[in-house]
């Protein structure tokens, strides 16, 4: 199945393919699936009648279903079959994860030996903002959920080795647009406008300094200009610039607040230049903040997979992930899979030529389903302060 939905890759919102084959595949385990949040897909499993635990309680565990607009250089058998379109993230890994520990998980329920109810969610449009889990919690998918859980897939580590940290594993990432207009003039005349290429340099030079200082440096606050456009001629100042980025915050506190600092920023470093300025920052998504007590069920479920020595603290990312949105409303974690081949090179997500060890999948899922286990026969993790 991860081949099948590795070669028909699909982008955000548009995977309609990919959750009819999960769809499929749950349905034919005799399981009852269902379409949500779009192009989503979600399943409940019922806990075994008389099993220990109490009967309404209720794990979730998440998969992310979309694409990238990326174009395979691979060269696997089994190879993106559209134009321009990869699963160079490892979400087609991360849905056969899931659907695996479903379908183990859906035995242990015949089987009577299932003590908590258990729900899969297969999420649309995880690579954009606003994505599909901030879609498929406002559709309800969290009600009557207590934990959740999740894995992302690591070239950098190898296949055997799973990474977890309790706290922030990845950052905030809003999207941010700076635009500024002047009524431009001739560059032997600057005194005579407003210069918006020179505002957008004292911007780009200034402005993550400025964050640097008003807010906690523990916070791991990073500003980041991708790009920027202005004008087309030696000779003439130009009316419009505009400078496109990204703003990535550890900590949610830091985060909550970065958005009235950095707009203030702004204001202040282009005021003397006569300029207009219009901030466009976007809250895209919170910091992925693993719960302490989640943490340590999702660790003792990998150590019983691959060994405790095989279970390792892991780096904090500044990338983004929308798995951080669930984690706001309950308590949970996501570790990072170790999908590296033993002696291969070392290698990043988002690449064309990314390549994941599928020995990763039967270990993602074997460790998924056994936290719900060890979840599910243990205390729930104290309730998430309101937010």
């Amino acid at each position: 199945m991860r081949r099948d939905i590795h070669a028909h890759p699909e982008t955000a919102w548009t995977e309609h393919r990919t959750s009819q084959v999960v769809l499929d595949g749950l349905t034919a385990a005799g399981l009852e699936a269902r379409m949500h949040g779009g192009t989503g897909v979600v399943c409940d499993i019922p806990a075994s009648p008389g099993a220990l635990a109490p009967g309404h309680r209720r794990i979730a565990l998440r998969a992310d279903l979309d694409a990238l607009p990326v174009t395979e250089e691979t060269g696997l058998p089994f190879a993106s079959l559209k134009p321009g379109v990869s699963h160079a993230c490892g979400h087609d890994v991360h849905t056969a994860v899931v659907l695996g520990a479903g379908l183990a998980l859906a035995e242990l329920s015949r089987e009577g030996l299932l003590g908590v109810n258990v729900r899969l969610i297969f999420q649309p449009a995880e690579e954009v903002q606003p994505g599909g889990a901030e879609s498929v919690i406002e559709a309800g998918v969290l009600d009557g959920v207590e934990q959740i859980y999740a894995v992302h897939c690591d070239p950098k580590i190898e296949v055997g080795t799973i990474g977890s940290r309790t706290g922030s594993i990845t950052s905030a990432s809003d999207p941010v647009r700076l635009t500024l207009r002047s009524h431009g003039g001739h560059t032997s005349r600057p005194h005579m406008t407003g210069d918006v290429v020179y505002a957008l340099g004292q911007v780009i030079a200034q402005a993550s300094g400025v964050l640097g200082r008003r807010m906690d440096p523990r916070s791991g606050v990073n500003l980041t200009w991708g790009a920027v456009h202005a004008g087309n001629a030696t000779n003439a100042i130009p009316t419009t610039g505009t400078l496109l980025g990204t703003l990535r915050v550890l900590d949610v506190k830091e985060w909550e607040r970065a958005g009235q600092l950095l707009d203030t920023a702004i204001e202040q470093i282009v005021a003397p230049y006569g300029v207009e300025v219009d901030v466009d920052h976007v809250r895209g998504v919170p910091p992925t903040v693993n719960d302490e007590v989640a943490t340590s069920y999702i660790e003792a479920a990998a150590g019983s997979v691959v060994g405790p020595e095989n279970v390792h603290l892991t780096e904090q990312s500044l990338g983004g992930e929308d798995f951080g949105w669930y984690l706001r409303r309950v308590p949970g974690a996501m570790v990072r899979l170790g999908a590296r081949t033993p002696g291969a090179p070392i290698t990043d997500l988002h690449r064309a030529d990314l390549v994941i060890d599928e020995e990763s999948i039967g270990i993602g899922a074997r460790m998924l389903a056994r936290t719900v286990v060890v979840a599910g026969s243990n205390p729930v993790p104290p309730p998430l302060p309101l937010v």
